[in-house]
């Protein structure tokens, strides 16, 4: 897929959380077709601090609105820099940059979509792109309370949605694999994305059950196109670069 470097308008940056926020971004030219799980490189400046680009999910993607989302936690000083955008100002953008979630052609008819922290962000887009074929996924997220669960109406108009919190402050106390869905339903295929603990708690549960199981790595990612070679990752095949060969890998390809 064809990689484009552009100078978007922000229209909005929307205050979301104590630590979280949104870019809407535009163009005045229709904006690259991307798929779910796809993330773009977005440049920092302004700042002393920050010399590399930011990777970013596509959070959400609306084709006839001509808009591209991004939801960011700020973690540092180059995602601080970012949350200080203003409607008007100007974000350069590398997108769209590795390989999404692939649901298609997988006969998925009940897919259950797992998220923990920020790494809800790319499964809105999911599940809007499941949705539009006439497939309803449903929804499992988990925090450490209930104030990291981000855009939960969001993800409502989609399809169910579940939640678990550590503190017990929202939906199920614990773990997402602690949550009672996962014994009272059966899924055909699970999409995650998330902090790597999460994950492979999700895989392992995937594997025991025999359902076939994506996840989302989250690596560094300095460069997006597998140059730097920072974002390593060591599969039953070999290394791979996360940001070319993934982000998104089916689990029975890694060494978990």
């Amino acid at each position: 897929m064809k990689k484009y470097q552009l100078d978007l308008c922000v229209r909005d940056n929307i205050h979301i959380a104590e630590d979280a926020f949104m870019l809407e971004v535009t163009h005045s030219e229709p904006l690259p077709e991307s798929e779910p799980g796809q993330f773009a490189e977005l440049l920092v400046e302004g700042s002393n601090k920050t010399f590399l680009r930011r990777p970013i999910s596509i959070h959400d993607y609306d084709r006839d609105g001509n808009i591209i989302r991004f939801l960011i936690r700020r973690v540092g000083p180059g995602t601080e820099k970012l949350s200080e955008l203003k409607s008007s100002d100007t974000l350069n953008v590398i997108l769209p940059l590795g390989n999404g979630f692939v649901f298609r052609n997988q006969s998925v008819q009940r897919p259950l979509l797992v998220g923990g922290g920020v790494g809800i962000a790319p499964l809105l887009f999911l599940g809007r792109e499941m949705k539009a074929c006439g497939i309803e996924p449903t929804f499992l997220f988990g925090g450490r309370e209930k104030c990291n669960l981000l855009r939960m109406g969001e993800y409502s108009n989609l399809g169910r949605v579940f939640a678990t919190t550590e503190d017990g402050s929202f939906g199920q106390k614990g773990f997402v694999t602690d949550h009672s869905l996962l014994e009272e339903e059966q899924f055909d295929y699970i999409f995650s994305c998330g902090p790597t603990p999460m994950m492979k708690a999700v895989a392992g549960f995937a594997s025991e059950h025999g359902i076939g199981c994506q996840v989302s790595l989250e690596h560094r990612m300095a460069c997006g196109i597998g140059a730097c070679l920072c974002c390593v990752e060591e599969t039953k095949s070999g290394n791979v670069c996360v940001c070319k060969d993934g982000p998104v890998f089916t689990t029975d390809k890694l060494l978990w």
